[in-house]
Order: C-alpha cells, then sequence, then structure tokens
C-alpha cells in the first residue's frame, strides 16, 4: 500500500483507503472515486503540485492537490500477460 504521491504513472490502482476526514472522503466521493475504485495516475507535478488522476471505468480525469493526494492510499493492480 502506497500514497498516490508515490505511485506510478499509467499504471492500473486500486484505492485502498483514504486517510483523511470527513470533507476529504465526502469529497472525493461526490467526485466518484471511493474504497475500491480502479483509477490510473497520469501525471504529476514537480515540487508538491497537483496530480492528474483517470477513472478508469468513465475515462474521465480530474486534478488533486497534494495535500489530499498524500491522503489516498492505493495498490497496484497487478495485470498478468
Amino acid at each position: 500500500m502506497i500514497s498516490l504521491i508515490n505511485a506510478p504513472l499509467d499504471k492500473e490502482l486500486r484505492i485502498v483507503t483514504i486517510n483523511g476526514g470527513h470533507g476529504i472522503r465526502r469529497r472525493l466521493l461526490s467526485l466518484g472515486f471511493h474504497k475500491d475504485h480502479i483509477i490510473a495516475l497520469d501525471s504529476k507535478s514537480i515540487l508538491r503540485g497537483p496530480v492528474l488522476i483517470r477513472d478508469i471505468a468513465s475515462d474521465t480525469s480530474i486534478a488533486l492537490g497534494y495535500g489530499i493526494a498524500r491522503k489516498v492510499m492505493v495498490e497496484i493492480i497487478e495485470q498478468d500477460q
């Protein structure tokens, strides 16, 4: 389990937990991101800038600030080839 900030780019990730208060969880849920949701990290800025995440199911993207992104814990989904 790693923070979204430390996750690799363009890999499928599963949200394991959100280490934040009710407000952060409610905000992410209203955007469609919740526990066990599958996302991908599209880009991240240098020096604590925002990160761009993509919802795999609907192919929509949103930007999250560094503070919120570091509270989202994810795991990498290994794909068999």
